[in-house]
């Protein structure tokens, strides 16, 4: 496919520039064939999976046509999952640089209504959300959406899979008829096609079947004995080594009860399914993405929206019976030009299943057995650890106030401190595994703004 910059879109030159240093400069497939039409004003059917650059997509699109100078929310962005929205909600912050004094609130369940009532008197903008928690807002009147111009489903094949799909129609039921609908989906059921013709209006189709380059990808498959998933996840971890591994489970009592085996294993794993409430699905996250942990078991739902960067290996501890569903778990590895594994366990009986994905992705998939797998006998070890504290944006701590506490007696250098997440009432940051105590000792007996707040040590 030719490379098509941005260049070539009617742009303004700021909006084009702030691009420019995000280091966008060629357009991704469902970018090149959705922005003009996005930007020309049609509804828009898309079907782009994980990895693809579709969120740039709308947010440039929507941002195209925002007026800053009317203090009325003009777009919203609807997600399946809390996740999803605050990554979607930093992206469009980061394409919105050009714009000064844009507003761009999350609403989302989890998180306590009372800020968001207080955020909500003076409209944002945009708002980027949950079903569930929109529209309890547009019920207690908290939420004005009259001069909404522009709506945005994204992943909506997941909201409806969780049940959204009242939430969602009671919403637009509420939305002018004039608008711009872009309705995004990584699959394409027949409840899409269902939902696009009731809100949408002679929407453009635009399919985009690439995650990215497949040669990226390393897919193979391990045929195993009836009870031998386990043993053979447990010779995959010990072969690979991986930095960062999710392994998915089809259900998520199988996913914690493979955690919890991992642990008592010694392996530093952590579990991410639906009966975590949103502060545990939080704290796993950031554990995980920040290093702590190199082990994600998940079901495919609780992963929805999960933004890792180098992701080393995927590992299907069932296949799933959706190929789809397959061609979207492995979507996570093998990223911006990295090399990346997927692995998969099947049994004799689920031969079907493989062939199904493979006649789907138009590929074969290498075959192997675990006895070709040689085993490392270390451990893997999180070079990383997260310390939570009790403070967050609400407290006015910012990231440079907890590295600036870490550094101050020239005990600890900034090379030996992670990345650092801010929430608004607790703040997580990851230190080097062999400075952790001491990195505590520093939080707990110093200040951080000139303020003491607890510290405590996640495992």
């Amino acid at each position: 496919m030719n490379k098509v910059e941005f260049s070539t879109l009617p742009l303004t030159e700021s909006m084009l520039s702030n691009i420019k240093t995000l280091d966008y400069q060629y357009m991704t497939a469902i970018q090149s064939q959705s922005l003009p039409l996005i930007i020309e004003g049609r509804d828009l059917l898309a079907q782009a999976k994980t990895g693809s650059g579709k969120t740039a997509a709308f947010a440039i699109g929507l941002l195209h046509k925002l007026d800053v100078q009317v203090y009325q929310t003009q777009a919203m962005v609807i997600c399946p999952t809390r996740e999803l929205a605050d990554q979607v909600a930093n992206d469009i912050r980061r394409l919105a640089r050009f714009l000064p004094n844009t507003k761009i609130a999350t609403l989302c369940g989890g998180k306590p209504i009372a800020t968001q009532l207080t955020s909500l008197e003076r409209p944002p903008h945009i708002v980027i959300g949950t079903p569930g928690r929109i529209a309890k807002h547009l019920q207690k009147g908290s939420l004005k959406l009259e001069k909404l111009n522009t709506l945005v489903l994204d992943e909506a094949d997941r909201m409806l899979d969780m049940g959204f799909h009242d939430d969602i129609m009671k919403i637009i039921n509420q939305l002018p008829k004039k608008r711009q609908t872009l309705l995004f989906s990584a699959t394409y059921p027949d409840e899409i096609k269902k939902i696009s013709n009731t809100i949408q209006i002679n929407p453009a189709d635009v399919r985009v079947d690439e995650i990215q380059d497949k040669k990226y990808i390393k897919q193979i498959a391990y045929e195993i004995g009836e009870n031998a998933r386990t043993p053979t996840l447990l010779s995959l971890l010990r072969h690979y080594q991986p930095d960062s591994c999710v392994i998915f489970c089809n259900r998520k009592q199988q996913c914690q009860e493979l955690t919890d085996e991992l642990w008592r294993l010694g392996f530093h794993a952590l579990s991410l399914h639906g009966d975590h409430d949103q502060k545990k699905r939080d704290q796993v996250l950031v554990q995980f993405s920040n290093k702590s942990s190199s082990i994600l078991v998940a079901t495919d739902v609780a992963a929805r929206g999960l933004d890792i960067k180098e992701l080393s290996l995927v590992v299907n501890f069932e296949l799933s019976p959706d190929p789809e569903v397959y061609v979207h778990r492995i979507g996570r590895t093998g990223r911006a030009g990295q090399d990346g594994i997927a692995a998969s366990l099947f049994i004799k009986s689920e031969q079907r299943k493989l062939t199904a994905i493979e006649e789907y992705q138009q590929a074969k998939i290498a075959l192997s057995t675990p006895s070709s797998l040689k085993e490392n006998v270390s451990k893997l070890i999180p070079m990383m650890v997260t310390i939570c504290i009790s403070g967050g944006r609400k407290s006015k701590v910012r990231p440079g106030d907890i590295l600036g506490a870490l550094t101050a007696n020239k005990e600890l250098t900034g090379n030996q401190i992670g990345k650092i997440n801010i929430s608004d009432n607790v703040s997580y940051v990851a230190v080097e595994r062999d400075v952790a105590k001491q990195a505590l000792t520093i939080l707990s007996d110093g200040k951080i703004k000139g303020r003491m707040f607890k510290v405590r040590l996640l495992y």
